[in-house]
C-alpha cells in the first residue's frame, strides 16, 4: 500500500488517522492544460499545472464517456454505462439505480464527514440525491436566468429570460449555450466562485473526523461567461484554431460521421461569422477561470489543518471539439472528446509523469484503496495505486470510453480504436498521426493492432435505463415515483 497512515498523534490540529480527500472537478477541460501540452499555443493554467508537479500527472488519461451525465455517474459509482445502461444525459441515475452506492455514500459509510460544492454529478435531481452529504452547496445559475430556469437543477423548472444584452458573442441565432461573453458581475458572484467559496469555508473549520469534500468548477462549460480579465489573457490574433483538413471525415464509417455532424449546426455559424478565433479564445478564457477557481480551493488546503493528510484528486469529465472531424461539442469517440486531464497528489505521493492509458473510471478503486475503505463492492475500474507508486510500471490495460450502446474506443499506449454498433472501425496511429487524421482500419497490416484492441469491447450492453419521463419527482420529500406501477423510490437515502 503506498499510503501511509498518519497516527492521530502526528496528524497536528486535525487529529485525524486516516486521509481526508479534495476531490476537485471541472466540466468540459480538454487536454489544453498547459501542463498536457494539448494546445499549440501557451495556456494560462499555472494551478493545474502546480498541482501537477507536486503529484502525478496521468498524460494518457480517458473519460468513461464523452457526455456530462453518464461519464460522472461512472466516475461516482466505479460503474461504466455498459453496465449501468446510463448512456445519456436524460438517463437519471439514483431512481434508475437506488442500490448502487455512490463514491460519497461510501465514505460516509465509512465514517467520513462528506460536503461538496457544484457540479460533481450532473445537475438533475435524479443525479445527486441529498442522503449522500451531509452538506452540499448546488449550482444556482442565478446571474444567468435562462440557465436557472432551464431544468439544470430540477425538473420542474421552467426557462426564462437570457442575461441582459444577449448574444454578448454578437451572432445572432448561436443559441444561448454557445454564447460567449462577460457577465456584469463581480468575479466572486459568479457561481463557480460561489462554489468555491462554500469549499473554502468548509476546509476553514475544525473537523472531527476525516472528510470527503467535493467542489466542481462548471467551467469551461458553455456559455463561456467569465470576468474580462481572462478574456485578457489572450490576444485574440493569436488564438490558434485546430487545423481541420477538408477531407477529415472522408475516411471515417457512416457511423463515427453521424455524430461528428450531430451539432455541426454551430459550427457553421461560428465559422460563418468569421469569429472561430473569438470562440477558442472564449473557452481558453473559460480554462483560465477554472484554474484560478481551483487554485483558490488548493491554496485555503494547504493554509489549513489537513494540508500534510489530504489527498488531492483533481479531474474533467471529457474533452471537448473546437472544429476537429468538423466537430463542436463533445459526444464523439475521438481523442479530442475523451482525453482529460487526471492528477493525483498528497504530500505522501511522489511527483511524477505517468503515460500508460487509464480511465477517470479507475478513481474509484483508486480511492478505496488510498484511504483504506471497509468495501465490498464490485466496480469496472482498477486501483492505479500501483502506478502512483511506480508510473512507469507495466500497465496491460487500455482506457475504454463507450458512447451510447454499442459505440466504444479503446485508447492504448499507441493506437485508438474505434468501433461502432454496427461494426463499423477506425484505427489511429498516435505516434505517427497524432491528430487522428488517417484512419488505418482499412489496412491489412493493421489486422493484428485491431483484433489486440477489439477484444476490449464489452460483450455485453446493458439496456438502456429508463429516461427522466419515467418518473415522477416530489420534491417536498425528495422521492421519486415510477410511471409505469406507482412505485415509490426514496431519494433521501443516498
Amino acid at each position: 500500500m503506498l499510503w501511509t497512515t498518519v497516527a492521530p498523534a502526528a496528524a497536528g490540529a486535525a487529529g485525524l488517522g486516516r486521509p481526508n480527500v479534495l476531490f476537485l472537478c471541472v466540466d468540459d477541460m480538454r487536454d489544453w492544460v498547459n501542463c498536457l501540452h494539448g494546445y499549440p499555443g501557451h495556456v494560462e493554467t499555472p494551478h493545474i499545472d502546480q498541482l501537477a508537479s507536486r503529484g502525478v500527472l496521468f498524460t494518457n488519461a480517458h473519460c468513461p464517456s464523452p457526455l456530462c451525465a453518464p461519464s460522472r455517474a461512472a466516475v461516482m459509482t466505479g460503474l461504466r454505462p455498459s453496465t449501468t445502461g446510463l448512456y445519456n444525459n436524460s438517463h437519471w441515475w439514483y431512481p434508475n439505480r437506488p442500490e448502487t452506492v455512490s463514491l460519497p455514500a461510501l465514505f460516509r459509510d465509512n465514517g467520513y464527514s462528506t460536503a461538496g460544492a457544484g457540479k460533481i454529478f450532473h445537475h438533475t435531481a435524479g443525479n445527486n440525491p441529498p442522503g449522500q452529504w451531509d452538506s452540499f452547496h448546488r449550482l444556482t445559475f442565478r446571474n444567468d436566468p435562462w440557465f436557472r430556469g432551464a431544468a439544470l437543477n430540477y425538473p420542474w423548472s421552467t426557462p426564462t429570460a437570457f442575461p441582459p444584452d444577449f448574444p454578448l458573442s454578437g451572432i445572432p441565432g448561436l443559441g444561448h449555450e454557445n454564447d460567449w461573453g462577460v457577465l456584469s458581475i463581480e468575479e466572486a458572484d459568479y457561481d463557480d466562485a460561489l462554489s468555491v467559496r462554500h469549499a473554502t469555508e468548509f476546509l476553514n473549520r475544525k473537523h472531527d473526523k476525516p472528510f470527503f469534500l467535493a467542489c466542481g468548477i462548471f467551467r469551461p462549460h458553455l456559455p463561456w461567461y467569465v470576468p474580462q480579465q481572462y478574456f485578457d489573457l489572450y490576444d485574440v490574433d493569436k488564438v490558434v484554431v485546430p487545423t481541420v483538413p477538408e477531407d477529415d471525415l472522408d475516411d471515417v464509417p457512416a457511423a463515427g460521421r453521424e455524430l461528428a455532424q450531430s451539432r455541426r449546426s454551430d459550427l457553421k455559424k461560428i465559422r460563418g461569422a468569421d469569429r472561430m478565433r473569438h470562440a477558442v479564445r472564449a473557452y481558453l478564457a473559460s480554462i483560465s477561470f477554472a484554474d484560478s477557481q481551483i487554485g483558490t480551493v488548493i491554496a485555503a488546503l494547504d493554509s489549513s489543518d489537513y494540508a500534510d493528510n489530504t489527498v488531492i484528486v483533481f479531474w474533467s469529465d471529457h474533452g471537448w471539439h473546437l472544429g476537429e472531424k468538423d466537430h463542436w461539442h463533445k459526444s464523439t469517440l475521438w481523442e479530442v472528446a475523451t482525453r482529460v486531464p487526471l492528477v493525483i497528489a498528497s504530500p505522501q505521493i511522489s511527483s511524477g509523469e505517468c503515460n500508460r492509458p487509464v480511465n477517470l473510471i479507475d478513481v474509484f478503486p483508486t480511492l478505496t484503496d488510498l484511504c483504506e475503505l471497509s468495501t465490498r463492492i464490485d466496480t469496472d475500474g482498477q486501483s492505479l495505486v500501483p502506478l502512483l507508486n511506480d508510473p512507469n510500471r507495466e500497465w496491460d490495460r487500455p482506457a475504454v470510453t463507450e458512447y451510447q450502446r454499442g459505440n466504444a474506443s479503446v485508447r492504448s499506449q499507441r493506437y485508438r480504436y474505434i468501433q461502432y454498433r454496427d461494426g463499423s472501425e477506425e484505427l489511429y496511429d498516435h505516434e505517427q498521426d497524432p491528430h487522428e487524421w488517417h484512419n488505418l482500419a482499412g489496412d491489412r497490416a493493421y489486422r493484428e493492432v485491431l483484433k489486440s484492441h477489439a477484444r476490449w469491447i464489452p460483450a455485453d450492453w446493458a439496456a438502456p435505463a429508463l429516461p427522466k419521463k419515467a418518473f415522477r419527482f416530489q420534491p417536498e420529500t425528495y422521492t421519486w415515483i415510477r410511471n409505469d406501477d406507482g412505485s415509490i423510490i426514496d431519494g433521501s437515502a443516498r
